[in-house]
């Protein structure tokens, strides 16, 4: 596949990306190599990022624990103290593998280690892929409140190979798609339909749909890099998505959500406070809800859990001056920002997520 430039950095893709990469440490003069990975992607993908690695640099190996819970600032203070320990000074490179948590917690390490040492995202989930790994957003939640801390400054290259996907479990393959689709309704219905049905896509197709997602965000990151304005598009289905993870992530008697499966919920609830406010199809509202409810389980939110929910959407960073700001759609391809919505459509968009469990 075609690299894909940024004003920045590069996307590289399979085997070409582990030419880039040796051809850049060569020249660069770097001390030392770090890699950063968690548990999971430490047992099944660091063996293939070593054996593509050709650098007679000492490398060291930082591992944190795997999940949501640990994308933390306290991690972050043990990566520091792990890299300080470890000798790691300005010419250092760190090179983050793993999904989300790894890419973003490690470029915010990186970034702020001695104010800044050289990094480069290698993710290994179709969320982080897709997401995570692109645009230089880095950074960690603040308890169970999502991405409050942190920078926005992209590292030197991504590598995205796909061949590490073989290893991702369903539910989080699907939670990497919940962004493929988001980027189609954003942006392009035709590629929202290329996805509504994964029993006719062939691995060839996953790779052109994950290189044309990765093209859709740069574009949108290449107009408006500090998310003053067009950028503000990539965050539909996330107001009430990341409060909905955040709330499910803090109360122990309900089941932890990936965040592609709180994000799919959130794009329902916003596309139908679309059809209420904007005018959006009903027809296209129940095409958008058939084709998500088809791709993952429902989870049924509570009438208990819809006030506190609410309650969670003023830590939204996306927030100003005390408004809580939704993106939401015209019709599919043309969002609007900065919409204002009242508690009670909220309440109603719940009221019929929960009917779709038994339509």
């Amino acid at each position: 596949m075609t690299s894909i430039e940024t004003e920045t950095y590069t996307v590289h893709f399979n085997q070409k990306g582990y030419v880039e990469l040796n051809s850049y440490i060569s020249k660069e003069g770097f001390s030392r190599i770090f890699i950063l990975v968690d548990t999971n992607t430490h047992q099944y993908c660091l063996s293939k990022l070593m054996s593509e690695l050709e650098s007679s640099l000492a490398i060291e190996i930082i591992e944190i624990e795997t999940g949501e819970h640990h994308k933390t600032i306290d991690t972050c203070v043990g990566v520091w103290n792990a890299l300080s320990e470890l000798g790691a000074d300005r010419k250092s490179l760190m090179l983050n593998l793993g999904g989300g948590v790894v890419t973003d917690l490690g470029g915010f390490v990186a970034c702020t280690f001695k104010r800044g040492i050289k990094y480069i995202n290698i993710p290994t989930s179709l969320l982080a892929m897709v997401d995570a790994s692109v645009g230089g957003k880095t950074g960690v939640d603040l308890g169970t409140l999502k991405n409050q801390i942190g920078v926005i400054n992209s590292g030197d290259m991504v590598i995205v190979d796909t061949s590490y996907l073989e290893s991702l479990p369903q539910n989080h393959f699907k939670s990497g798609l919940a962004e493929m689709l988001k980027h189609g309704l954003i942006v392009d219905k035709a590629y929202f339909d290329k996805l509504s049905d994964l029993k006719k896509l062939t691995l060839n197709d996953l790779d052109d749909l994950i290189h044309e997602s990765i093209v859709i965000k740069k574009n949108i990151v290449l107009k408006d890099p500090l998310e003053k304005a067009e950028r503000k598009h990539l965050n539909f289905g996330h107001t009430l998505g990341h409060a909905i993870e955040s709330y499910f992530l803090s109360h122990k008697d309900k089941q932890d959500l990936l965040h592609g499966e709180a994000i799919a919920i959130g794009m329902i609830l916003e596309c139908y406070i679309s059809a209420q406010l904007l005018g959006f199809s009903n027809h296209d509202l129940d095409y958008i809800s058939s084709t998500i409810s088809n791709i993952y389980a429902h989870i049924h939110i509570a009438p208990e859990d819809h006030e506190p929910i609410i309650e969670l959407l003023k830590y939204d960073k996306k927030n100003e001056y005390g408004n809580i700001n939704f993106v939401l759609l015209h019709e599919i391809g043309h969002p609007k920002t900065d919409c204002l919505v009242a508690n009670d459509l909220i309440l109603k968009s719940f009221v019929y997520y929960n009917t779709l469990s038994v339509s």
